[in-house]
């Protein structure tokens, strides 16, 4: 009886403080992690919303097969992207061929990507839900899907995989190929860049060029006013950026595989006594790990419902142990 007391007690502590953990997991903003899966170096690019903090780098130099991680608070918005071509001397001073930020180094320092570009747009919430999408309005210059992980409600996996510049027509390649720009950036006429008379979505619908866009990446952004089935929101995650992702197509973050053969199950009443208490309390601590942890392997309820659960099973555990 004392080792089932003294496993109980190290059990609610531990259950307590992976339940502070889980409750702050939401307000401790996000990671996002860079990866480069192309076959050359890109160059990524970060700009901070306004009224948003600048993350520790707003511009930097990826290699073929290496990635990157930053750290954004909660309420954090900003956009992503990869320029292309780059050539640097060894003080950082330079320019790209695409996406270039025009600031004459690999620090982009506040200024945005020169389109064509493909781009994440990201906003955190605030004890709420994420937004995120990959838009091709300003054109396209490299494959890139921004993926969540660890957190609840849909997480869909968003972007580009083609590669458009082998797509892309002849009135929108720039020069060298080494992009794909908008119809807007192209022809300048108001129906293509949704603005005048085109300014609202009744009057700015798709266009040949847009379709052609969304033909080949149906879940990013084509024109101005694509928001149906291009934003995604996720709930507590972390978000990878994937420029060159070597899957041919998009799978929600949220899929998982079968339980492989040996998933311990909980039913009702299988065990009896101290041995099913013992095992109830690990089965809990395990969960939760796992929920704080940020597996994304499994399912997780919304915080909100684990948040529900944490006291219940806190007095019940406090219980067990008197």
């Amino acid at each position: 009886m004392e080792l089932f007391c003294f496993y109980c007690h190290l059990s609610c502590t531990a259950f307590l403080s992976l339940s502070l953990l889980l409750i702050s997991k939401g307000a401790s903003g996000a990671t996002f992690t860079f990866v480069n899966k192309c076959d050359y170096t890109v160059w990524p690019g970060i700009l901070s919303g306004a009224g948003s903090p600048k993350l520790e780098s707003t511009g930097f130099t990826l290699t073929k097969g290496s990635s990157r991680a930053f750290q954004a608070p909660t309420g954090w918005s900003g956009r992503f992207w990869g320029r292309t071509g780059c050539n640097f001397d060894g003080s950082g001073s330079g320019s790209c061929l695409t996406g270039d930020c025009g600031s004459g180094t690999i620090e982009c320092n506040g200024a945005t990507a020169a389109p064509p570009a493909t781009l994440a747009e990201i906003t955190l919430g605030s004890g709420s839900q994420d937004f995120y999408d990959v838009s091709l309005v300003d054109g396209y210059n490299l494959p890139m899907i921004v993926e969540g992980s660890g957190g609840s409600s849909t997480c869909e996996t968003t972007g580009c995989v083609t590669d458009l510049n082998r797509r892309c027509p002849a009135e929108l390649r720039t020069e060298g190929g080494g992009g794909c720009k908008s119809a807007c950036e192209a022809f300048g006429t108001p129906e293509y860049c949704c603005v005048g008379a085109y300014g609202t979505s009744s009057t700015c619908k798709p266009s040949q060029y847009s379709e052609i866009f969304k033909s080949a990446c149906p879940k990013s952004y084509s024109y101005a006013y694509d928001d149906a089935t291009s934003t995604f929101t996720c709930t507590g995650a972390d978000y990878i950026i994937t420029f060159c992702p070597s899957s041919p197509g998009l799978k929600s973050s949220r899929d998982s595989p079968p339980e492989t053969a040996g998933t311990t199950t909980v039913g009702p009443g299988s065990e009896s006594g101290s041995d099913s208490a013992l095992k109830q309390a690990e089965l809990a601590t395990s969960w939760l790990a796992n929920l704080a942890t940020g597996d994304s392997s499994r399912a997780h309820p919304s915080l909100a419902f684990s948040s529900t659960l944490i006291l219940p099973i806190s007095l019940l555990l406090s219980f067990l142990c008197l």
